[in-house]
């Protein structure tokens, strides 16, 4: 069963909240934040870069605090407010090519604790540990985490009468994306809600796994002082139909000494490739791989008889399985690691990412620009395998998937 509770959330006023919110923060190119930063006073991005204002480079500690003293001048100068009341609410995302629309709640540490809501992704202590002393001095979190639940024809129909009411937020953004938000704080439909989400048995993690680990450290560490709101961290609840879900491609600086003759040769080890010539290619189902080399796109059509496991009969066999057919597993253990060096895929400075909604021409540009030798396309990951992932408590290798939808910085505060 699954615990979601209302929250007094601080959110900004009606007439200033396409304004205020913003996009992630390391989404900004240096210029853009420039921009945004001297031309918007409202920007949420000025509590995120407190120090920006006066051009220097501070400590953690000062940094911290001057989020904290820079969110209270937000909520001093009336431009957030804080509800009276819990509330859950009903935010909608509509971008020119897809409409999200999903429940923000308070989600519980105890059922994170208890593979109730399940997770597909490693994290990096470093970070969890930066994020969770982030949100034990400045007291407040507004990133909540991407979390699925199984596509449920009741709460569709709900969802489609509420969104007849009036929303208290309805405005666009210049990135041509369209926001709606309904608040939720009638206690006959909190109680159906709770009631609702009692009845799922699982959630699963999609986006924040990073800030899920964070807030269960922070809840850890710091609930003998008795905060009920250490009990729950904020997020995003959609159904896993709703969510969208590109891959990460990879370029690498170079072959690790290989010809281009000789790797495409050891390629066809694992792959019968066809050369595509300048064909802007890339894969169209599970099992393909495209790459583009010295000028060339290639299609690379994985052997899978390469990674027949034999008959799967118990457990060890099923999970063994379910992570060496995904498509990012296979490009490391087939090509990655054997063939070109890279062992760790988080830290090898000789591969980098590129998110799959980004055009493959800017794989070519820079492949072609002389700083990277290859570059590789991946077919993206579904839901399924993420929840069978999750459900076998298996670790996805790290930038397997990129998720959306990305919540708006700013547009929601869950205080602590």
């Amino acid at each position: 069963m699954a615990k979601i509770i209302p929250f007094k959330a601080v959110r900004p006023t009606p007439d200033k909240v396409a304004l205020v919110t913003c996009r992630n923060y390391d989404d900004y190119s240096p210029a853009e934040l420039a921009s945004w930063l001297n031309f918007n006073p409202y920007s949420f991005l000025h509590v995120i870069n407190p120090a920006y204002v006066h051009s220097q480079k501070i400590t953690l500690d000062k940094r911290f605090k001057g989020v904290i003293h820079k969110y209270q001048d937000f909520k001093n100068e009336g431009v957030f407010i804080k509800e009276e009341k819990p509330a859950f609410f009903l935010y909608e995302i509509k971008t020119k090519a897809q409409t999200f629309i999903g429940f923000v709640a308070g989600t519980s540490i105890e059922d994170y604790k208890n593979n109730v809501i399940k997770r597909h992704e490693d994290t990096l202590q470093y970070r969890v540990e930066y994020f969770k002393d982030y949100l034990h001095q400045t007291g407040f979190n507004t990133e909540p985490v991407l979390i699925t639940y199984p596509d449920n024809e009741t709460l569709n129909n709900w969802i489609a009468e509420k969104k007849k009411s009036e929303p208290i937020y309805n405005y666009s953004t210049t990135n041509k994306e369209k926001h709606q938000l309904w608040k939720i704080d009638s206690d006959e439909e909190i109680l159906w809600l709770q009631n609702e989400f009692e009845k799922i048995p699982e959630l699963y993690i999609a986006d924040g796994h990073h800030r899920s680990a964070s807030a269960e450290l922070l809840y850890d560490e710091d609930r003998h002082l008795g905060n009920q709101n250490l009990n729950y961290f904020m997020s995003f609840l959609i159904s896993e139909s709703n969510v969208k879900i590109y891959e990460f491609n990879r370029i690498i600086h170079d072959l690790n000494g290989y010809s281009k003759e000789n790797f495409l040769e050891k390629l066809t080890e694992n792959f019968i490739i066809k050369d595509k010539e300048q064909e802007l290619w890339k894969p169209q189902s599970k099992f393909e791989f495209g790459m583009y080399l010295d000028g060339h796109f290639y299609a690379l059509f994985y052997k899978q008889e390469n990674n027949f496991n034999g008959n799967v009969n118990n457990n060890i066999n099923i999970q063994s399985s379910i992570l060496s057919n995904l498509d990012a597993q296979i490009l490391y253990d087939k090509v990655l690691q054997p063939l070109l060096g890279i062992e760790d895929l988080r830290n090898d400075e000789r591969i980098e990412y590129i998110p799959g909604k980004q055009s493959i021409l800017t794989i070519k540009e820079l492949v072609d620009e002389g700083e990277y030798e290859v570059g590789f396309m991946l077919f993206p990951s579904d839901i399924s395998e993420i929840k069978a992932l999750a459900d076998n408590n298996l670790i996805m290798p790290p930038k397997s998937t990129y998720i959306e939808p990305k919540f708006r910085s700013g547009l929601m505060v869950y205080e602590l």
